[in-house]
Parts: C-alpha cells; structure tokens; sequence
C-alpha cells in the first residue's frame, strides 16, 4: 500500500468518527457508549467530545500536511514527530479499548489498531524511501 493511500484511507475514517463525536454531541448516539462508559453527564459529555473532535481534527490537518493536500506545512520531522505520537495513543488506545466494558467500545479496538497500523505505514514507508534514497 502506498503512503498517499493509507493516509486517504486515515482521512476517510477520521471524518467518519469525527461524525460519530458529533451525533454523540447532538444525542443521536448516547453518550453512555463512550468513553468507557466514565460520562455522568452532559456537561462532561460536551467537554469530552469537544477534545476528541479537536484531536482528531489535528491528526486530519497533520495527514493533509503529510499527503501535500495543502500548502500550508509544519516541517517533515515535525510532522512525523506528531504521527508518532499518535501511533503510541493509538496503540494504548486499543489496549484500553480490549479492556472495554461494552462490545460497542471492544469494537473500536479494530479500529484505533487500524490507524495504527496506517500510520505506521505511512512513516515506515517514507522512512524506506528516505533511506533509499541516501545509499544510491
């Protein structure tokens, strides 16, 4: 799989849970089944999904940045500094998640090792190419 592949691939799930925080925001989905469940009220609710939206709204910008989708760019080390970083909380992400109390939250362990797993890809394949490139 190419990188610009796997970082469409990011994008497109991003946008799905970025849905998915928003019909929890406007109670389409109930809050109950996120967060492992620790949400006892709305205020929490908005805060905590306010953050996640955000968060992964960074990780979306970033990916934009490192698919050259946008002219707008935060140096290469930075950028893979960060994606990085978010391989390790993906990772921690989908221990937590194994651990769930609810299959609904089980579930999403599938899909934080999922974007793992890409982004991984994607650095290991620029990494690759980088190296490459410096033995000819």
């Amino acid at each position: 799989m190419k990188p610009k592949t796997a970082i469409q691939i990011m994008l497109g799930l991003l946008s799905m849970v970025i849905v998915f925080h928003f019909c929890i925001m406007a109670k389409v989905i109930p809050y109950h089944i996120a967060w492992g469940g620790q949400i006892t009220n709305d205020t929490e609710m908005y805060v905590f999904e306010t953050i996640s939206i955000v968060i992964n709204l960074f990780l979306g910008f970033i990916l934009l940045m490192k698919g050259n989708y946008i002219a707008f760019q935060f140096r290469e080390k930075i950028v893979n500094r960060v994606l990085w970083i978010f391989v390790v909380i993906f990772i921690l992400n989908t221990v937590g998640n194994i651990f769930a109390k609810t299959d609904f939250e089980k579930f999403f362990a599938v899909l934080t090792l999922l974007f793992a797993l890409l982004i991984w890809k994607i650095l290991r394949k620029n990494n690759a190419e980088a190296t490459t490139s410096v033995q000819i």
